[in-house]
C-alpha cells in the first residue's frame, strides 16, 4: 500500500547558512573565514524568515549545518583541528561530517552556545510556519571523525573497530589492512603530513589505499554490514553497530525539533537499513519527513516501499528532461514519458530546477538567463502533488559565475569556500530583506517565483488534484508545437486548472484541444461560456469549455499560463 501524502504541497527553500546573510563585498579568492566572513544562524531573522515564507515556501532545508571538517582552527573551544590536506576548500565540504552531534561553530555568534543558537533558529522557523530540514549524511564521514559533543555513553565511529580485517559486520569502517593511506595528491610533509594506518576505504566506494583527486578523498565510507569483497554479502543479523549509531543520531536531531532529513547519497546505503531506521524514528516522530538523494530509477520503488522514504530526487527524469528541453536538445513532448515512467510513485518525487549540485539556470553552463527557466519551473512545480524545491538565489536569477577558491567558475554556488552570493547579498540588504538593492530585472524574476510558488502551495488542484496530459490530442499545428509547448490539466473539486508552457523564445498563440476523455475522467461538464482567471498575470477572460471549441490562449515566451476555471 502506497503511503498517503500530505494534503499541503511541500515547497522547500534550500539555503547554505554559511553564505546567506554574509554581506562582505570585498571577497578574497580562496579566502579564510577571517577574510571573507560567514553567514550566521542569526542571519535568519524573523524578517528574513517571514519573507521566505511570503515567497511561498513552507519548509527550509538548512544545508551544511552539522559540523564538518574545515581548515579553520577551533581548538580554543575544544574542537580538534583537522588536517588541511584532506579537506576540500578552506571551509570544507558539508558532506565530510566530523561530528554528527554538533553544528559548525562559525555559524554561531557565540561559538560556545552554537547548539542553543541552532535550537533558537528551529524555533524561529517554526514560528514562521515553516518546517526545518537538515542534511543526514549516512554513507561517509570526514577522514578524521571525532565528536566532542556526543551524549554520554555514545562511542565514536571506529572506536571499537577491529582494524586487522578488511570487513567485520560490527566495524564502522572498511579497512585496507597493513597498508598506509597513500592518496594520489599532496599529503603534506613532516609533522603536518596526513597519516592514516591502516588505510580506510574512501566514501565513493574506493576500496584501496590510493584515492585520487577525482575520488571523495576527504571522506571515509561507513560499514552497514555489507561485505563488498564477497559480492555484497549482507550481514544484518544481529543489527550492525553502525545502524544503531545512526538511529541514535537521527533521534537526537528529531528530538530537537528537526522536521525532516535530506539523506545524502541514500542509494549507497542498503535499503534494509532505511526500512528499519525510518520505521523506528517514525514510531516516536510520525510526521517527520525523509527525502532520499537517489539517481538510479531502477531503485525508486524499493526505496519508497522497502526503504519507507517519503520522497526521492527526480533528477534523472524530470530535471534532466526539462534541462534538455530548455537547452533545445529535447522536445517538450518528452515530458509525457516522465510521468508515465513513474506511475503511482510520481507524487513521491522531489522536483527542482536548481540545487547545490546542479548548475544555475542563469549561468551560461545551463541556459544563460533566469527567464529561460520559467517554463520549466512551472512544469516542475505544478505537474504533480510532489514537493518542489527552490535553491536560494534562484528567485533572483543568480548566475553563480564567481571563481571562489576550491570551486572554479562552473555555474554552481560554492559549498566548499567562505564566500557571499551577490544576489542574496543585495536582497538581504544588511538585514532589511527587501528589494531596494535589486535591479528591475531581479525584481521581475522574484515576482515570477513568488507568484508561482504561492499558486503551487495554495491551489488544491495542484497539491491534491488529478492530472491529465493533453499532448496526445494536440499535434503539431499553426497553434501548437509539441516540440516547444506542453499542456496539461489539474482538477480538484469544482476547480480546474489548464496549464500551458512555452519553451520557445517567442510568444505563442495556442489553441488547446481538450478531449471528451478529459471531461469524463475529470468529471467536468462542457460550458458555453465560463470565467477563466490566469493566476500568474491576474488576467480574466470568458471562453467556452468544450470538446468542439479549443481553448485559445497566448503563452509568453519561455514561460507559461495557469488558467483557473471555477466549474
Amino acid at each position: 500500500m502506497i503511503k498517503k501524502m500530505e494534503t499541503k504541497k511541500l515547497i522547500i527553500y534550500q539555503v547554505l547558512p554559511r553564505l546567506f546573510g554574509n554581506c562582505n563585498e570585498n571577497l578574497t579568492f580562496d579566502g579564510s573565514l577571517q577574510e571573507n566572513g560567514t553567514g550566521k544562524f542569526s542571519s535568519f531573522t524573523d524578517k528574513a524568515l517571514s519573507e521566505i515564507g511570503k515567497l511561498g515556501c513552507n519548509a527550509i532545508w538548512y544545508t551544511g549545518v552539522i559540523e564538518h571538517a574545515t581548515k579553520e582552527d577551533f581548538t580554543s573551544i575544544g574542537i580538534t583541528k583537522d588536517n588541511p590536506f584532506v579537506i576540500k576548500g578552506n571551509a570544507g565540504s558539508p558532506y565530510a561530517i566530523k561530528d554528527y552531534y554538533d553544528v559548525n561553530p562559525y555559524l554561531a555568534d557565540n561559538m560556545k552556545e552554537r547548539i542553543s543558537e541552532f535550537e533558537q533558529l528551529i524555533e524561529r522557523t517554526h514560528s514562521a510556519n515553516m518546517k526545518v530540514i537538515i542534511d543526514f549524511v549516512p554513507n561517509h564521514v570526514a577522514r578524521i571523525y571525532h565528536s566532542d559533543m556526543k551524549p554520554e555513553g555514545v562511542m565514536d565511529f571506529g572506536a571499537n573497530d577491529d582494524t586487522s580485517c578488511a570487513f567485520n559486520p560490527n566495524n564502522n569502517f572498511y579497512y585496507i589492512p597493513y597498508q598506509v593511506f597513500a592518496g594520489q595528491f599532496y599529503l603534506g610533509e613532516g609533522e603536518n603530513q596526513y597519516k592514516e594506518y591502516p588505510a580506510k576505504a574512501t566514501g565513493n566506494d574506493c576500496f584501496n589505499a590510493y584515492p585520487t583527486n577525482n575520488d571523495w578523498y576527504e571522506t571515509v565510507k561507513l560499514n552497514y554490514g555489507v561485505d563488498y569483497s564477497a559480492w555484497g554479502a549482507k550481514h544484518f543479523e544481529p543489527i550492525p553497530d553502525t545502524w544503531w549509531k545512526m538511529y541514535d543520531i537521527l533521534k537526537y536531531w528529531a528530538g530537537k525539533g528537526v522536521d525532516g532529513f535530506r539523506c545524502d547519497m541514500a542509494e549507497m546505503v542498503p535499503v534494509e537499513f532505511w526500512g528499519w531506521v525510518i520505521a523506528k524514528i517514525k514510531q516516536d516522530f510520525p510526521e517527520i519527513i525523509f527525502i532520499a538523494e537517489v539517481y538510479d530509477p531502477n531503485q525508486y520503488y524499493s526505496y519508497i516501499f522497502n526503504g519507507k522514504f517519503d520522497y526521492l530526487y527526480d533528477k534523472v527524469g524530470l530535471y534532466d528532461s526539462l534541462k534538455g528541453i530548455i537547452r533545445g536538445e529535447l522536445p517538450a513532448s518528452q515530458l509525457t514519458s516522465c510521468w508515465q515512467r513513474l506511475g503511482e510513485i510520481g507524487d513521491h518525487m522531489l522536483n527542482f530546477m536548481e540545487n547545490h549540485d546542479e548548475q544555475r539556470i542563469a549561468s551560461p553552463f545551463f541556459a544563460g538567463s533566469a527567464e529561460a527557466g520559467f517554463a520549466g519551473a512551472i512544469v516542475s512545480a505544478c505537474m504533480s502533488k510532489a514537493p518542489f524545491m527552490i535553491y536560494f538565489g534562484q528567485e533572483l536569477g543568480e548566475e553563480a559565475m564567481d571563481t571562489e577558491g576550491f570551486s572554479g567558475q562552473d555555474g554552481r554556488t560554492t559549498i566548499f569556500d567562505f564566500w557571499s552570493v551577490e544576489s542574496i547579498r543585495q536582497w538581504f540588504n544588511h538585514g532589511n530583506c527587501d528589494n531596494k538593492m535589486l535591479s528591475n530585472r531581479q525584481r521581475k524574476i522574484y515576482s515570477f517565483y513568488r507568484s508561482l510558488l504561492n499558486v503551487a502551495e495554495k491551489e488544491k488542484a495542484i497539491s491534491q488534484g488529478l492530472f491529465f496530459d493533453l499532448m496526445y490530442v494536440n499535434p503539431s499545428s499553426e497553434y501548437f508545437n509539441p516540440d516547444k509547448q506542453y499542456a496539461f490539466l489539474r482538477k480538484s473539486g469544482n476547480e480546474l486548472l489548464l496549464i500551458v508552457v512555452n519553451f520557445d523564445q517567442y510568444e505563442q498563440d495556442c489553441k488547446i484541444i481538450i478531449p471528451k476523455h478529459a471531461f469524463d475522467y475529470l468529471q467536468v461538464e462542457e460550458r458555453a461560456e465560463i470565467e477563466c482567471k490566469e493566476l500568474l498575470s491576474k488576467m480574466t477572460l470568458y471562453q467556452s469549455l468544450s470538446v468542439l471549441s479549443p481553448f485559445r490562449t497566448r503563452v509568453p515566451a519561455q514561460s507559461g499560463v495557469i488558467w483557473k476555471i471555477k466549474l
